[in-house]
């Protein structure tokens, strides 16, 4: 990978996906955030973040450092990630923190905001706008005792047939000769 950064090696990045998360951001928050900037360094210092899990759900995180250093924002980071978890995401939908700071695998930081996108579905509070498509519901089926008796009878298709079929009578190649001795 020569001329390639190793940070960028992590994971596949879509700039489609990355650019619909920074429009629905945009839409959330109201916030102009500059298309000059590459995509993990808008998000790098958390405040982005921060303000938006705090439009999701308000006062989820009631305090953030909107200047400091290289550890004031990796906190920022964290206080999202916190965040998010509390809100529904599935932990393992979660970036790590080096990820988005160290730039290891920004791609994970997509999946991260697409999986809280579609964690909005879940909350009714939230009117919108949302990201990703909604997860589907359950469907719950119940069936009476004749009904699964009549199911008991059917052979599915996934069990295969031979109508009578035997492999009598077949010869494929020659037969196995042992030979001792050799």
């Amino acid at each position: 990978m020569a001329g390639k950064p190793r940070w960028q090696s992590a994971g596949k990045r879509e700039p489609e996906k990355e650019n619909e998360v920074l429009e629905w951001i945009k839409e959330v928050t109201g916030e102009t955030i500059s298309s000059d900037l590459p995509y993990e360094d808008i998000l790098r210092d958390g405040t982005v973040l921060c303000k938006l899990m705090n439009k999701l759900s308000p006062g989820s995180i009631p305090k953030f450092n909107q200047n400091g250093g290289q550890f004031k924002f990796m906190e920022n980071i964290s206080k999202f990630q916190e965040a998010c978890k509390i809100y529904g995401v599935p932990e393992q939908d979660v970036f790590q923190t080096s990820d988005l700071w160290e730039r290891k695998d920004v791609a994970m930081v997509t999946t991260t905001l697409f999986a809280l996108g579609r964690t909005t579905y879940k909350h009714p509070e939230w009117q919108g706008p949302w990201l990703g498509p909604k997860p589907a519901s359950q469907n719950r089926r119940t069936f009476t005792e004749e009904q699964l008796r009549a199911g008991e009878a059917v052979i599915g298709l996934q069990y295969g047939t031979n109508k009578g079929a035997t492999q009598s009578g077949q010869s494929f190649g020659a037969t196995r000769k042992i030979l001792l001795g050799k």
